[in-house]
């Protein structure tokens, strides 16, 4: 999936990855798309349902088997 920028958020723990997604969707424009990276499978599903919370869309989640990861992709809505 393309994306605008991307946030690392390996070695973070809930609430953290949620945080850190929100706050950085939060400074980018409208119809950007962010690419999170983790490596906390708990934060694959809290992410998304934190930033449901809010006007941003959760896009999808697609696995990185190579980096024992996961890349969550949220769309910015203002």
């Amino acid at each position: 999936m393309e994306y605008d920028e991307e946030l690392d958020v390996c070695g973070a723990i809930c609430p953290v990855p949620a945080t850190k997604t929100i706050q950085k969707l939060g400074k980018m424009k409208p119809g950007q798309v962010l690419k999170v990276i983790s490596d906390y499978k708990p934060a694959t599903e809290a992410t998304p349902r934190y930033v449901k919370k809010t006007k941003h869309k959760f896009l999808g989640l697609e696995e990185d088997e190579d980096n024992d990861g996961w890349a969550m992709f949220f769309e910015v809505v203002k």
